[in-house]
């Protein structure tokens, strides 16, 4: 006989291998109050074992044999149901989990771990005789215990406690229970208040008591703190309050702010638009208006104000009562647009990005879904913000491959907004003085709105740019790192109380250490790929990998002591500097020089306020920055981004120099700039020099036309990675051979163009090899079908299971 329906909820399970996952149903208890975009535990497996999962959907539905879910993790939903799509978004077009979807959505304080702990039961000693002595020991030590103890425990005691666990647990010696905790609490203050129905008649208290008394009846709440502060006693009056049950105590939880308001601008200027400011605010206000999805592209020269263009529509937006997320590609640019923006908007503005601690980025991402920030500034993970009535999306330097993802999932910051807009009618406004081949292509074509801003701000101009040619400078007999003209240039600024950017975009002292005996180049024994020297600890270094050793002149292949130092990195331009111009104040900004927390904001501030005369970095320092007093760019050996194994090397390279060109001459002050290269014909160089993008685009995109690159087709690219490097060929050779197959059988007319598969850029990373495939295509669903139906096919093969498998549509490199 049919039972009745009952509720089913459809749950996002983690941790399920990438073949069997699915949205699984779970019976919900009809005691159990749920709704989707909650966290839930749910038993899973054989076992059993407790998971945690998303709830995607709800509905009624009658099945026999359903498990229930154990317990609800979260008191409100996180995901509104917007948010639920773009799971669904993510997970058919970037090849992942749904689980995986959700994580990506999530700031990282939420997740849950769910840890095991183990209970000892009380057994007589003639059972216990059953038990090998290494058993003994672990079930002691659990009945020693007073309390359950977590599995990660056991094992720092037993380190081969894995299996005997597991036969104990079997055989019923010990307990098992799974338990859901999370690695980041909410923050809290201790509160008190006076308890509910006191009766004042009969109350008895000292003369300190009574002024605590008055002082919460005035208030009705407060901390323990400001008790003791505006009273002037200790805690323990208060506790003799409680324990005569006049007050309580309770905990309130409190934001972690990231920023304070020292970091808030304290001038508000009003923003007045020059007339072609003016003309693009309107033509983006009449888009914004159409209440549909739709996207614009702000593109104007390097210090054209942009930027005062976008503010003025989120202000718009903001006053309209709708939330917008503003994006910027490096963490190096959120301290100047937080202190302008979190003046105008003051508590308005939540900030998401990697800087922050992790209960700050919670506490963040709490404020954006209850409703109290309704502009979320950040990196890539902004786009995830819970608004939940979204009416613009801002990408700031739209081109930058920061807003792609290199983890899986791999998606792209860019086509998540345009989802997101679409789901709430938004507008989308990708911003920039060098769009990216594709965005720009798209704005020519009329599927996006072009605007353009083609002059600089106010009076500022474009800088006057010099292109030097190092061969002449090494016939002269020059052999550092910076020419005549550029080391008098910098002079003549220090003279003048001028600042000077320096570009290198490569770290470290020297780039690679070579024998002069054998004429080995030093490689680091897990990747292929050359070990850099570090001054700063004396170590020579893998940046892919990590691995390091002290310095030494002996060449581990001839064992000479004859290895040299070669090529130049960030901190030996910085030491150069110092010796060329001893009383300069100078300062490095790249990875190494802006690990710790709140970095990046430091030094940058500090270069504001000019504190330093010249900032040397990577391409941290090159977009977006503005700094008035900034009259000259140095850019130094400029023909190493000209070069890599992929069609965006151009792209990246003309971007680059445009922009940190830009950063000079950006206030009444004219500007100048050198660019160092032993390559001065290079027509990238000469375009980038002459801030001429249009002309730059009418080549670019000839050349994709000509070759079948985006934006004409999409990119798939299949990499695998694994430690043996005959096995991973092999299993690259058969995926193309598989996908082939099933695209005949099923899709015969896929126009398709596959390369490979063929060997990484960088061939060995970690000690495991790494081989690709490149695949022309066009990004449909029935192309990611045959994709993930040969993936399917291969999580299922023994052969191949040590081969890890991934897929990047339209990559930023083939690195």
């Amino acid at each position: 006989m049919k039972n009745d329906n009952f509720l089913i909820a459809g749950i996002a399970v983690d941790k399920t291998v990438y073949h069997f996952d699915k949205i699984f149903s779970y019976k919900i208890p009809q005691d159990m109050n749920i709704s989707p975009g909650q966290r839930v535990l749910v038993p899973f497996g054989k076992g059993n074992r407790l998971r945690q999962g998303m709830v995607l959907n709800i509905r009624e539905y009658y099945e026999e044999n359903l498990k229930e879910i154990s317990s609800v993790l979260d008191k409100e939903p996180l995901f509104t149901e917007e948010m639920l799509k773009t799971v669904h978004f993510i997970h058919d077009r970037y090849f992942c989990t749904y689980y995986d979807a959700v994580r990506v959505m999530l700031p990282a304080g939420i997740n849950y771990q769910i840890s095991t702990f183990y209970c000892a039961v009380h057994r007589e000693d003639e059972e216990l005789l059953k038990l090998s002595d290494y058993e003994r020991e672990i079930y002691d030590f659990l009945q020693g215990s007073k309390k359950p103890v977590k599995k990660e425990s056991i094992v720092d005691v037993f380190s081969r406690a894995e299996a005997p666990l597991n036969h104990l647990y079997r055989l019923g010696f010990v307990s098992r229970e799974d338990d859901a905790l999370r690695k980041t609490k909410d923050a809290s203050i201790k509160m008190v208040s006076l308890a509910d129905d006191i009766d004042t008649s009969s109350l008895k208290l000292t003369p300190k008591q009574e002024k605590v008394f008055d002082l919460l009846h005035m208030v009705d709440k407060a901390s323990v703190k400001e008790v003791c502060y505006y009273t002037g006693y200790t805690q323990s009056v208060v506790d003799s309050l409680v324990k005569k049950c006049v007050a309580k105590y309770f905990q309130d939880e409190v934001m972690r702010a990231p920023y304070s308001e020292k970091d808030v601008s304290k001038e508000q200027k009003q923003v007045v638009l020059s007339k072609e400011q003016q003309s693009a605010y309107d033509t983006l206000c009449s888009k914004y208006e159409e209440d549909k999805p739709n996207c614009a592209l702000l593109y104007g020269v390097t210090g054209s104000g942009k930027t005062s263009v976008f503010m003025k529509v989120i202000e718009r937006c903001f006053n309209e009562g709708k939330g917008t997320i503003l994006m910027v590609p490096e963490i190096a640019l959120t301290p100047q647009l937080i202190r302008i923006f979190m003046g105008r908007f003051g508590d308005n503005v939540a900030v998401f990005h990697s800087g922050l601690s992790i209960g700050e980025r919670l506490d963040e991402y709490k404020r954006v879904l209850r409703g109290d920030a309704k502009i979320v500034l950040g990196t890539r993970s902004a786009v995830f913000a819970p608004l939940k009535n979204i009416g613009l999306i801002v990408l700031d330097e739209e081109q930058e491959s920061s807003y792609k993802s290199q983890q899986t999932p791999r998606y792209h910051a860019r086509d998540v907004a345009k989802f997101r807009c679409i789901c709430h009618n938004a507008m989308l406004i990708l911003s920039s003085a060098t769009p990216s081949i594709e965005s720009f292509y798209s704005a020519e074509k009329g599927i996006y709105t072009l605007v353009t801003l083609k002059g600089r701000y106010g009076k500022a101009t474009l800088p006057q740019v010099s292109v030097v040619d190092m061969n002449e400078e090494i016939m002269t007999g020059n052999t550092g790192n910076y020419s005549s003209v550029l080391k008098e240039l910098i002079a003549q600024n220090l003279v003048n109380k001028k600042q000077s950017i320096i570009l290198l975009n490569r770290r470290g002292y020297n780039t690679f250490l070579s024998c002069k005996s054998c004429g080995q180049v030093v490689t680091c024994p897990n990747c292929s790929i050359s070990m850099t020297y570090h001054s700063a600890n004396n170590r020579m270094m893998c940046h892919y990998c990590g691995h390091s050793v002290p310095f030494t002149e002996e060449c581990p292949d001839c064992h000479q002591h004859t290895l040299s130092l070669r090529g130049a990195g960030t901190q030996k331009a910085e030491q150069e500097l110092l010796d060329l111009f001893p009383s300069a104040r100078v300062l490095r900004m790249d990875a190494d020089a802006t690990m710790s927390k709140s970095s990046y904001e430091k030094k940058l501030t500090a270069f504001s306020k000019g504190e330093y005369d010249i900032l040397v970095g990577t391409q941290m320092v090159a977009k977006g920055l503005d700094f008035p007093n900034v009259t000259l760019v140095g850019v130094l050996s400029a023909d190493q981004m000209l070069y890599s194994d992929d069609y965006r090397s151009y792209e990246r390279a003309f971007s680059l120099l445009t922009q940190v060109v830009g950063r000079s001459g950006r206030g009444s002050s004219k500007g100048v700039a050198v660019i160092q290269t032993t390559t001065p014909e290079s027509e990238v160089i000469r375009l980038s020099a002459m801030q001429d993008f249009n002309s730059f685009f009418k080549g670019e995109i000839a050349m994709r036309k000509a070759m079948l690159y985006p934006p004409f087709a999409d990119i798939c690219l299949v990499g695998f990675s694994g430690e043996n490097q005959g096995t991973t060929l092999k299993c690259a050779s058969t995926f193309q051979s598989e996908f082939i197959t099933i695209v005949k059988e099923k899709y015969g007319d896929m126009p398709l163009r596959i390369i490979g598969p063929s060997q990484a850029a960088v061939y060995k990373i970690s000690n495991k090899y790494r081989f690709k495939i490149i695949i022309k295509c066009r990004n449909s669903k029935e192309f990611r079908s045959a994709v993930n139906q040969v993936l399917m096919d291969f999580s299922k093969k023994k052969e191949f299971s040590s081969i890890q498998i991934t897929v990047d549509m339209n990559p930023q490199s083939f690195n």
